[in-house]
């Protein structure tokens, strides 16, 4: 009875550090999300640095906060980190690709987005990616047959009638585009570009 009596301080004590572990973790967090909304990017990775060097998620959400900045070899590297932690991810991947795609390095982000697309046919982040890519290429009939596919899978998604009808312009078929554009404006009644593209 001794025993359990000494020992159960020590349990105690033991659950009270996991636990103050856990709350500075949530704390790095909190602040994190909050540094970030007030747009103090450079602040909101400095309260994950502590926790970045075994969390993936971690280093996504840096990776995003350094792309925020304009920071985008660094911001590849945290995505990378992110990747050599997690082979398998998606984000990291789609993560390199946002920033590739800001950077104008429209071969290498498509690249990224089909690593994706390769085991997740039907990512729709990893085909919006492609779609951008696919524009910045100017494959337009590559990027004509995806959009149209896309509008079919996801008949109330305006971003892709807009690749649609800007795919279709490119390639001189105008009332094309203006269909697409059309339904641009059913699902975003005055949207720019499209009523810009049928007012001509």
């Amino acid at each position: 009875m001794k025993s359990w009596k000494l020992a159960l301080p020590a349990a105690v004590l033991a659950a009270g550090l996991f636990a103050g572990s856990a709350l500075a973790q949530d704390d790095s967090w909190v602040s994190s999300y909050k540094l970030g909304a007030a747009g103090q990017y450079a602040q909101a990775v400095q309260t994950l640095e502590s926790i970045a060097k075994s969390n993936d998620f971690a280093q996504l959400r840096i990776g995003y906060l350094l792309y925020l900045q304009g920071k985008f070899p660094d911001a590849i590297r945290a995505y990378q980190r992110a990747q050599e932690m997690n082979a398998q991810s998606y984000d990291a991947a789609l993560g390199i690709a946002l920033v590739l795609l800001a950077q104008g390095r429209w071969a290498d982000a498509a690249t990224q987005a089909k690593w994706v697309l390769s085991s997740a046919p039907g990512n729709y982040l990893a085909h919006l990616r492609l779609l951008v890519a696919e524009e910045g290429l100017k494959d337009w009939e590559t990027m004509s047959t995806h959009a149209e596919d896309l509008a079919k899978r996801y008949p109330s998604d305006a971003n892709v009638w807009v690749y649609a009808a800007r795919a279709a312009a490119w390639l001189g078929n105008n009332s094309r585009a203006a269909d697409a554009y059309r339904r641009v404006l059913q699902i975003i009644p005055g949207h720019l570009e499209a009523t810009k593209f049928l007012a001509r």
